[in-house]
């Protein structure tokens, strides 16, 4: 499928040049119109049956896991990433002396669970330094050894969208023992990535970013060999036959099969579920590859752009083709998010880098208008 401008699908207004999905996606009209619809629907509780705690949820499972390559049954339902990223810390082996591997600059989440847990473990938490070359694969394979219990990373930096390869990163760190944590929250829904060939122990994203859900919402895939594992919490919907609400009392030490243990409390949101849904369904209609082909497109685009002006930036062959971090160095304000936001440009800055990720609202109308306004920042 060729895409051609989905703007029309968003409600952006003209002359807002928004490249900053990476931030937080805008909600499509249809998911917006979910919602709505989901919140006038809990107006009249009487008609909430019991069915529709589970028929959702299940529908979420089936969607995120088309998404993300794997089966049903490895999905679960969390509010955050920092939520599922603690589920995984609490069932990984760590023992005194070992190490948990993340990257320099990482994002906070998936970082301080595993700064807790060698803590309480006595264990090492090494920080693969930034490459200067971007190629942060062979950083990380050069890490991992026979002390290494957990190789903790994204899919691709969430300062500059520099990409690792997971599939080589997972097949070394079961070479060694260890387990592979992903957080896939800049990457899931913008850049493909399949779970049965990485093999994750476990993936988390959130819904907010490149799966163009709502806020508060994320999903946790667990492997094959994790899905019987301690949850969180206990709550009663994620034990066995909770369908049969008047049998509550008779209570279960069994879970409902694969990763639905790991559900959150409350899982069966009744406004953000339908809202989820819907935004995965049309990534699903346009196609992962799809979008990550036109996306490549633009930020291929932006680099070109930024070979001409003189601004470094991460080079295609070493980025997810969804995201792109410009070098404006040490001259730059300190203010240019903002400056170029007065100017209805948006962008992060993250770290020293500016991050320029767009999705299918933006044109290259939209990339000439980012490089007219950095041209007018000083240096």
């Amino acid at each position: 499928m060729i895409l051609d401008d989905q703007r029309e699908l968003f409600e952006i207004p003209e002359g807002i040049t928004y490249l900053n999905c990476a931030y937080m996606a805008p909600q499509l009209r249809t998911v917006r119109e979910a919602g709505e619809r989901a919140v006038a629907r809990k107006s009249r509780p009487w008609k909430i049956t019991p069915p529709d705690f589970f028929e959702e949820s299940e529908r979420s499972r089936s969607l995120l896991a088309e998404v993300a390559g794997g089966d049903t049954d490895g999905v679960s339902i969390i509010p955050s990433a920092s939520y599922g990223l603690a589920v995984a810390a609490k069932n990984v082996t760590v023992e005194r002396g070992e190490s948990i591997l993340v990257l320099e600059e990482q994002f906070p989440s998936n970082v301080y669970a595993w700064r807790s847990l060698a803590g309480r473990r006595d264990a090492r938490l090494v920080t693969v330094p930034r490459p200067p070359d971007h190629d942060w694969t062979s950083a990380v394979l050069d890490r991992v050894d026979g002390e290494t219990a957990v190789v903790a990373v994204p899919h691709c930096h969430w300062t500059d969208g520099s990409r690792l390869d997971l599939v080589e990163i997972g097949a070394r760190a079961r070479e060694a023992g260890a387990a592979l944590v992903v957080d896939a929250t800049q990457s899931l829904g913008a850049y493909p990535l399949d779970v049965e060939e990485v093999r994750p122990d476990f993936l988390v994203a959130a819904a907010y970013k490149w799966l163009l859900g709502p806020y508060s919402l994320g999903f946790l895939y667990a492997g094959l060999g994790r899905r019987e594992g301690e949850p969180l919490e206990h709550n009663w919907i994620t034990r066995r036959d909770a369908e049969d609400f008047g049998g509550l009392t008779r209570y279960r030490d069994d879970y409902a099969p694969g990763a639905r243990r790991y559900d959150v409390g409350e899982r069966s949101n009744f406004v953000l579920l339908p809202m989820a849904n819907e935004a995965l369904r049309q990534l699903l209609e346009w196609g992962v590859g799809n979008i990550s082909g036109k996306l490549g497109e633009l930020t291929g685009l932006v680099e070109r752009e930024a070979a001409r002006a003189g601004i470094p930036a991460v080079p295609a062959d070493q980025r997810g083709a969804h995201m792109i971090g410009l070098r404006l160095g040490p001259e730059a304000p300190e203010d240019l998010a903002l400056r170029l936001a007065s100017e209805n440009v948006f962008v992060s800055v993250r770290g020293e880098s500016v991050r320029v990720s767009p999705h299918l609202y933006n044109t290259r109308e939209d990339v000439e208008r980012l490089f007219e306004a950095l041209a007018g920042m000083p240096g």
